[in-house]
């Protein structure tokens, strides 16, 4: 299978890239012009920006869409949310026009959006059927996902993987926490109550492989875990399996001050289950956090 993926030099990306080359399937990698056009591992480099001008899609068989600002890499001021929501729509719009437009389309589409989409929903479980929450990353999600909707009209299966947490050992929210858990500095965020929707890295990127070859599935899926915890049993059970106390706790009053908005996201709770890949028969390596904590020490 000859696949494309954007966001190649992420933290899911790269990994996506390692797997599917380990199995001798071909990656064309879409880079933003002017970066690096030889990753030195064997893939092929194809550039492209977020206006879609001479981004080509003929003879691949699937593209995964990851690119797009990160949520947690600055302060939300009103400059950096528009580059969030803009950096998505705008980007997975014309991966989406592409795909429509090559003489022979992909035969699927999976485009990233996010856990977000559904907001704050307190104890609640949330399949995929679960309508939009009314904050910042919902309207963004939302406006995502129909960004892609060129290539749905065009008759072209797309995927929209709703991420949870990553659970890596490097990057993404746990590879940033992990260091203040070894220096004795974790502890409970707000009232820990939250449910924080998780996954490990090695789940993601089957569940990634999974949407790439299951006709199945389409639409909305949520990419977490089975067994979603609140953030204070997250918390604990990071202590416990990296042998230091969790006693410096992070007040609301003090994440607003610190964070702005992007405070907001760490105290939501998002109760999401993985309906859709566990009805079309997914299985998960690390179902509890214990788990994926584990397969990343």
């Amino acid at each position: 299978m000859r696949v494309a993926i954007t966001g190649s030099h992420g933290l899911i990306g790269s990994a996506l890239v390692r797997s599917l080359a380990k199995d001798g399937h071909q990656v064309v990698r879409l880079v933003r012009e002017g970066a690096d056009r030889d990753p030195g591992d064997g893939s092929e480099a194809v550039g492209w920006g977020p206006a879609g001008d001479g981004v080509r899609l003929e003879g691949v068989d699937a593209v995964v869409h990851l690119a797009g600002a990160g949520v947690g890499d600055r302060r939300w001021s009103a400059s950096y949310k528009r580059e969030i929501r803009e950096s998505r729509v705008r980007g997975t719009r014309a991966i989406a026009r592409a795909c429509a437009g090559a003489d022979v389309p992909p035969r699927v589409l999976v485009s990233a959006s996010a856990t977000g989409y559904y907001g704050d929903t307190g104890e609640r479980i949330v399949d995929e059927s679960a309508p939009a929450g009314d904050d910042f990353l919902a309207s963004v999600c939302v406006d995502w996902e129909a960004a892609a909707d060129p290539a749905r009209e065009a008759g072209i299966r797309v995927v929209h993987p709703r991420t949870g947490l990553v659970v890596a050992g490097e990057g993404g929210a746990f590879g940033r926490m992990m260091p203040l858990f070894r220096l004795g500095l974790g502890g409970r965020i707000g009232s820990g109550e939250q449910y924080w929707p998780f996954v490990s890295l090695t789940d993601h990127i089957a569940a990634l492989r999974f949407a790439l070859d299951t006709d199945a599935l389409s639409g909305p899926v949520n990419f977490t875990a089975p067994e979603p915890l609140p953030e204070g049993e997250i918390t604990r059970v990071m202590a416990r399996l990296l042998h230091r106390p969790a006693v410096v706790p992070a007040p609301a009053f003090a994440l607003r001050a610190a964070l702005g908005e992007f405070a907001t996201t760490l105290m939501c709770s998002t109760r999401a289950v993985p309906a859709a890949l566990t009805r079309t028969g997914f299985g998960f390596r690390h179902p509890t956090f214990e788990q994926a904590l584990r397969s990343v020490l």
